[in-house]
């Protein structure tokens, strides 16, 4: 995005240097032309000029427009990612950046990237609000506590580029640095694989939903005390207020950490809360265990009584076998 947010920006410093030269000028040139040559000299009357008046309201509001409709489209280029990514999961905390990537290699402080791939990070903060900035990238994001944002990008050439919080969260914010490196693809798979590999974030998550006795309740076949998860991602969820809502990604989480604020219709609210059992990045990967419920059935029609729904989604009805380290 570098380059087209370039582009808008000097277009905008350019339109302002023209008309501040040329208004500038004109002032001068009007000063000296229609200045007073006599002491007992006497204005006339100028009659208005409609295509001037037409001119000059017209044509500053094209340029306008024109900055409008860039910038807009350029804002929901920034904020749309393409459908195939790379993911990324990005924690905050005072005064740390965590990476880890899908495939589970871990990173704090550094992110390890290819060149020409969709990078989207998804990121979230364990306590204050920070702001996860790339310059070179000409793209920032805020990173919110509670809630998921995201940030995309594609690397084009290899290197290593800066990467700060640009959000005060505390007395070591301006400690809060790190650096992305952009490899070529084949030296990326290479560190992909190479020493601290580890189990990939649904792997993990798939573990996590296990200790937690979510399978408990959370049955494949809709037999639990809790609706079934398979192909539940992306679809729509019928609450018991009559209300329909997506479970994306902010609603597993909610359902997990708040269980009775959103209960499916046919299920009671029995699910204990895992506010405190379970920390950011197990979130992370209880939601994307969850994803990958069931995804080969995802695009086959579901009956009602088996619509993938949650009220809770990784914790069914039993409280936790165990409080995960």
């Amino acid at each position: 995005m570098a380059g087209q947010v370039d582009a808008l920006y000097f277009f905008l410093i350019a339109v302002s240097a023209f008309f501040a030269i040329l208004i500038a000028a004109l002032i001068v040139i009007f000063g000296i032309r229609y200045r007073r040559r006599s002491a007992d000299a006497t204005g006339v009357d100028v009659h208005p000029s409609m295509a001037l008046e037409a001119a000059w309201i017209g044509i500053p509001t094209l340029i306008a427009m024109v900055m409008f409709f860039w910038g807009a489209s350029l804002y929901f280029s920034m904020f749309r990612p393409p459908a195939e990514t790379l993911d990324v999961y990005v924690v905050g905390k005072q005064w740390m950046w965590k990476f880890q990537h899908a495939e589970g290699r871990r990173e704090i402080d550094e992110l390890h990237v290819p060149t020409g791939r969709a990078i989207r990070l998804t990121m979230t903060s364990e306590d204050v609000i920070h702001s996860l900035y790339l310059p070179e990238f000409r793209i920032k994001r805020d990173v919110l506590p509670g809630r998921y944002t995201s940030l995309w990008f594609t690397a084009t050439r290899p290197g290593r580029y800066h990467l700060f919080c640009s959000e005060y969260c505390g007395t070591k914010h301006s400690g809060m640095i790190g650096t992305v490196i952009v490899m070529r693809p084949a030296e990326y798979q290479e560190w992909l694989a190479g020493p601290g590999a580890g189990v990939s974030v649904a792997a993990a998550g798939q573990t996590l939903f296990t200790n937690l006795a979510c399978i408990s309740c959370h049955r494949s076949d809709g037999t639990g005390r809790g609706p079934a998860l398979d192909a539940l991602f992306g679809k729509p969820v019928k609450l018991s207020s009559g209300q329909e809502i997506t479970a994306d990604e902010a609603y597993i989480r909610e359902s997990i950490l708040n269980p009775g604020a959103k209960v499916v219709a046919g299920y009671q609210p029995i699910m204990p809360t895992f506010q405190g059992l379970v920390n950011e990045e197990q979130l992370r990967q209880l939601i994307e265990y969850v994803k990958t419920l069931g995804a080969e059935k995802a695009s086959q029609p579901v009956a009602p009584e088996a619509a993938p729904a949650a009220a809770a989604p990784p914790g069914g009805g039993a409280p936790p076998a165990s409080k995960p380290k």
